[in-house]
């Protein structure tokens, strides 16, 4: 359970980082968004990833 908090959290983390890098670097704002929303998509997938063993 602890295992599946800490990768949670640090995928977390990367979104976060690459939601920055998106507005320190994306110059158009409808290339910013489109980055953004694949970067939630990325991340919510691989948050499900990790939590959907704990189901079984």
């Amino acid at each position: 359970m602890i295992s599946v908090l800490i990768g949670v959290l640090i995928i977390v983390v990367v979104g976060a980082i690459c939601f920055w890098a998106i507005d320190k670097f994306a110059t158009d704002s409808r290339l910013a968004n489109l980055l953004k929303l694949l970067v939630v998509l990325v991340c919510l997938g691989a948050i499900v990833q990790r939590v959907l063993p704990l189901t079984y």
